[in-house]
């Protein structure tokens, strides 16, 4: 930010207006001490410009944000340090740190000048970010003044920093028999077997394995326990599609219900990380917005997710994984595609969009039974996700009913 083009105060420029004037008198009539008055009027806003702008090139800052990767509603703690090169003679100073409306209201502090001699000033403040997104904190400015008030400059001493707000991220707990190993009854590929394969399709033990998989003989000889792989583990890992169409979603700011989806998503991808599990993360459009074990680089992609002007959705590509959807307002025309693309099942969670309209909002929309027994007809698990449901009480609910329709006997 450059320097204020006047630096005259509003005072200044009345008093060198008056000593103008006074000048301008003295002539007409003749009286030198009137002519006086009036250069040391021109001459005192202008000494103090002088003064006011020593101090300016003197003062220096530095910002430091921690932590500068946060989620949505942790605090963040600002610190500034304020340097001086030499003793100040000039008025106060202020300090604006500039602040989007997203991470609340700008960060002002008056302080006396500081001299040579005095430690580095220390100006703090904290700052609680509600709306998820990349925001940019800053410029820091300095507004330099004279004793007098005759004179303020404003100058630019540090830049912006990046503050990236993920979403909110909820500890579930549980995770359904062989959900996203790509085996057993929640896989997609069957196994053919032929002879003599038997010990080839024996494996450890590991959480989340369904007991009905222990091979008990192996188990004895070995002394540990072993499961039978009744599928190969071809196609493993687990699609998380993402709704992010804006006819699709009701409300506006953090309360939204895409916020409500895109905090759900981060939720389950998170704990099938922790779980081991790959995922991949799509949009409504098909396009692949992360991939992998990376929780990071997920994090980062939904903290930049954006309401989307695509009409339906697309299936996202077929890899014979787990497809988990969470999907906002949809009729069966909409879902069409979708169940046609998931080649034989999958689990969805539909929001009932009606709980989050607005004042100004439609809340006629039609709710979730229609496209629920489309879904449900197609051979799909399907919750309902509303705003007093957290992603935990939805997860657990997906726990306990997805062995039931695996088809598990129970």
């Amino acid at each position: 930010m450059a320097d204020a083009p006047s630096g005259l105060s509003t005072l200044g420029r009345c008093l060198i207006a008056a000593g103008v004037a006074s000048s301008v008198c003295s002539a007409a009539l003749n009286e030198r001490d009137l002519l006086r008055i009036g250069l040391f009027a021109v001459a005192l806003p202008l000494l103090a410009a002088l003064l006011a702008g020593r101090t300016r090139l003197v003062v220096n800052a530095n910002r430091s944000v921690r932590p500068t990767r946060v989620s949505r509603g942790s605090p963040v703690e600002t610190n500034i340090e304020v340097h001086t090169a030499s003793r100040l003679l000039g008025g106060g100073l202020v300090f604006t740190d500039a602040l989007p409306d997203a991470l609340g209201t700008s960060a002002r502090f008056v302080t006396a000048p500081p001299r040579k001699s005095d430690p580095p000033m220390e100006l703090r403040y904290p700052i609680t970010p509600r709306v998820r997104g990349l925001h940019q904190i800053g410029p820091l400015t300095v507004r330099v003044s004279d004793p007098l008030g005759l004179v303020e400059y404003e100058r630019e001493l540090v830049g912006r920093t990046t503050l990236t707000v993920l979403p909110r991220v909820t500890p579930l707990s549980g995770l359904p028999d062989g959900f996203g190993r790509g085996e057993g009854d929640s896989g997609s590929t069957g196994l053919r077997r032929g002879p003599g394969e038997h010990d080839a399709l024996l494996r450890e033990y590991q959480p989340g394995d369904a007991l009905r998989t222990v091979h008990w003989k192996s188990t004895a000889r070995r002394d540990e326990l072993m499961v039978r792989l009744e599928e190969r583990p071809w196609h493993g890992g687990v699609t998380v599609l993402l709704d992010r169409r804006v006819q699709a979603h009701r409300g506006a700011g953090a309360e939204a219900s895409l916020e409500w989806a895109i905090e759900l998503a981060a939720s389950v991808c998170q704990h099938l990380l922790a779980h081991g599990r790959t995922v991949t993360l799509v949009a409504e459009n098909g396009v692949t917005l992360a991939s992998g074990r990376d929780s990071d680089a997920l994090l980062d992609s939904l903290a930049t997710v954006r309401p989307s002007n695509q009409p339906g959705l697309i299936a996202p590509p077929a890899n014979g994984g787990e497809l988990f959807a969470v999907l906002g307002a949809v009729d069966t025309l909409t879902l069409d595609p979708l169940i046609k693309g998931a080649g034989g099942h999958g689990h969805a969670v539909l929001l009932d969009v009606r709980a989050w309209a607005g004042p100004h909002e439609s809340r006629k929309d039609a709710g979730v039974a229609t496209p629920a027994r489309a879904l449900t007809d197609a051979g799909w698990t399907v919750l309902v996700g509303k705003p007093e449901r957290g992603p935990d009480k939805v997860w657990n609910e997906f726990c306990q009913r997805l062995p039931v329709r695996l088809g598990t006997g129970r």
